[in-house]
């Protein structure tokens, strides 16, 4: 028993190429915390030394380009605070 399968002879929408626009435009704000939140989870993930110069760095530009919240920068402050312990295995 085949299943049926019902067709339509009526146009349909398609999208040219190129022309596809997306209407979610994230402000610089939103892109900076979620790029210092990638950052920050790969640092409490890994914790090695370049996952934590990569996250001060982006933090400290982010801060300075007024994209990142007072509140934000409090929180990756108070992690950065607390001393990272790296292990030998980390270093490889």
């Amino acid at each position: 028993m085949q299943a049926q399968h019902p067709s339509s002879s009526k146009h349909k929408a398609i999208t040219p190429p190129g022309q596809v626009s997306s209407t979610f435009k994230p402000s610089r704000r939103l892109l900076a915390t979620a790029v210092i939140g990638a950052a920050l989870i790969s640092y409490l993930v890994h914790k090695t030394p370049d996952a934590r110069q990569r996250l001060e760095t982006l933090a400290d530009i982010a801060q300075i380009l007024g994209d990142l919240s007072e509140p934000d920068a409090a929180v990756v402050a108070q992690l950065l605070a607390k001393p990272a312990t790296f292990t030998e295995s980390q270093h490889v």
